[in-house]
């Protein structure tokens, strides 16, 4: 009889837990965020047109681990807001970056409360008149949503973490590979940090490790495809695994933007303090200790020496990064200096010269004017330096329609103007080229091409596979590779390399409050 009545009891308890855990809702999680990097440095200003807006459900379409099959979408019951996404560019003007802001506040109001938020933005945008926007966003993201709410906060490397984001971050990380390869698998860990805390009632981390170390070094010298980046990076994700740590970030920062919060940081979280400490400390002193190892990921060389390397390579197509004018790093995209510099070449002026690919340059006059003419046709026209004069004025050029393509999201319209042995991509608006297929859709044959010249830093792992050979070209524009001749005004000195000869700095934690603690 006892047996049978514990046997009972064992199933009535286990009816309860059942019934307890089937009745337990969901958490209630918000999704927001703005991304893009801005240089200080450019007259070009970024609109509202700008970022590329996914709102309400559309958002999922992004973020592949939250599809409606996978298992962090069943965790919780989502109310996404306003995620906007730009191509790198000038200051976002504040018009443009009041409207994002506020549409996204009011979309947050709907649905309160919530139990977390996952904050995904890049950290590096500049907005006219007003510094540390993503710390100005997150504080009116707690005004509506409250101090409890935990918010996780996912970011680029490149990105910059102002006392205030690090405050109202409860959750924190960033990429660990540069180029992103993991840019989503990143932003994963973040949501899946968050929704990890929420399940098991643990909630906020007991403490936040904050260290700014003042280091300010582009990104084409920290990719973590080679040493230092590669093996400092390595050291980040073993911190992770130690008992009372959550997560750890090492940023790199933005080095083209003139503020006090551009500078590298390193932040833990976690509920051992003592491990918390350790592992700060440790991952910063690793990046200081490097400092001086840091170089160029390829060759780099001016324009002219560039330029005679790739004509005497046999190997095909040898690429040749425009880095002044980088549009994927905050680059007007329409400084027309080095396309000025390739056309006096005499070894480009027949047809039959060396085939050289030049991507790309925006000229809405020449664009219309072909599209008028059709292909085959002679056309002429102004192209360039509408937004960046600096270094040199519009281009007259003339040349024959290879091709004309409408239609594409960044660029609008595309048409390709043979000059010489120069084929100039022309868009309507400016467009990185990144991938094999933005050539190809243009009747071009990138990897059959002596040279190709491309707006960009380091290369996306596309254009490095396909490349017979490479240098980067220091070329002038808004996110100068000379970083000495920017002219910085704002960011807190000393800053290595700028001060080459500056005193260890303290590399010690801060502890940052909970955004419950602050005043």
């Amino acid at each position: 009889m006892k047996y049978y009545l514990s046997i009972f009891s064992l199933l009535l308890l286990f009816t309860a837990c059942t019934k307890e855990s089937e009745e337990k809702p969901l958490p209630r999680i918000a999704i927001a965020g703005l991304a893009i990097e801005s240089s200080t440095f450019s007259p070009a200003r970024s609109t509202a047109e700008s970022f590329k807006a996914r709102v309400g459900d559309d958002i999922f379409n992004y973020y592949r681990f939250l599809s409606d099959s996978s298992e962090d979408r069943a965790r919780a019951q989502w109310f996404p807001t306003l995620r906007g996404h730009a191509i790198p560019g000038g200051m976002v003007t504040r018009e443009a970056y009041d409207s994002l802001v506020n549409v996204t506040l009011e979309m947050l109001k709907e649905n309160l409360p919530y139990d977390g938020l996952f904050f995904d933005i890049h950290g590096a945008m500049s907005v006219e008149d007003l510094d540390d926007p993503e710390g100005d966003f997150i504080v009116k993201v707690r005004e509506v949503v409250g101090p409890e709410t935990l918010i996780s906060t996912s970011m680029d490397l490149h990105g910059n973490v102002s006392e205030r984001l690090a405050e109202n971050s409860d959750l924190i990380t960033c990429y660990r590979m540069a180029p992103h390869e993991d840019a989503l698998e990143s932003k994963q860990r973040a949501v899946e940090n968050m929704l990890d805390r929420l399940e098991s009632g643990k909630g906020k981390p007991a403490f936040k490790a904050w260290i700014p170390v003042p280091i300010l070094l582009p990104g084409e010298k920290t990719s973590t495809r080679i040493d230092p980046g590669k093996t400092l990076y390595s050291k980040v994700d073993p911190q992770t695994k130690k008992e009372g740590v959550i997560d750890a970030a090492i940023w790199i920062g933005y080095a083209w933007a003139d503020e006090p919060r551009n500078h590298a940081v390193v932040m833990v979280t976690g509920d051992d303090e003592a491990q918390v400490k350790e592992s700060a400390e440790y991952l910063a002193q690793s990046f200081w200790d490097v400092r001086n190892e840091f170089e160029f990921v390829a060759p780099v060389a001016y324009l002219d020496e560039s330029l005679e390397m790739a004509l005497k390579s046999e190997k095909k197509p040898f690429v040749i990064s425009d880095m002044g004018d980088n549009p994927t790093a905050g680059g007007a995209g329409d400084v027309t200096w080095t396309l000025t510099e390739l056309l006096k070449r005499p070894e480009f002026k027949s047809e039959k010269g060396p085939e050289l690919i030049y991507a790309s340059i925006p000229g809405p006059e020449l664009v219309a004017k072909a599209k008028e003419a059709g292909l085959g046709a002679e056309v002429e026209g102004y192209v360039g330096a509408a937004v960046d004069n600096r270094y040199a004025g519009p281009i007259l050029l003339k040349g024959k329609v290879l091709a004309i393509k409408e239609g594409d999201h960044d660029a609008k319209t595309e048409v390709v103007v043979q000059v010489g042995s120069i084929k100039v991509i022309v868009t309507e608006k400016r467009k990185p080229y990144h991938n094999e297929s933005d050539f190809t859709e243009l009747n071009l044959d990138p990897r059959n091409s002596d040279i190709l010249v491309v707006k960009i830093g380091y290369l996306v792992p596309e254009l490095y596979n396909m490349r017979g050979d490479w240098i980067m070209a220091l070329t002038p524009g808004g996110v100068d590779q000379d970083l000495e001749r920017l002219g910085y005004q704002r960011i807190k000195r000393p800053m290595f390399p700028l001060d080459k000869d500056m005193a260890d700095p303290d590399l010690t934690v801060r502890w940052m409050k909970a955004a419950d603690e602050l005043n």
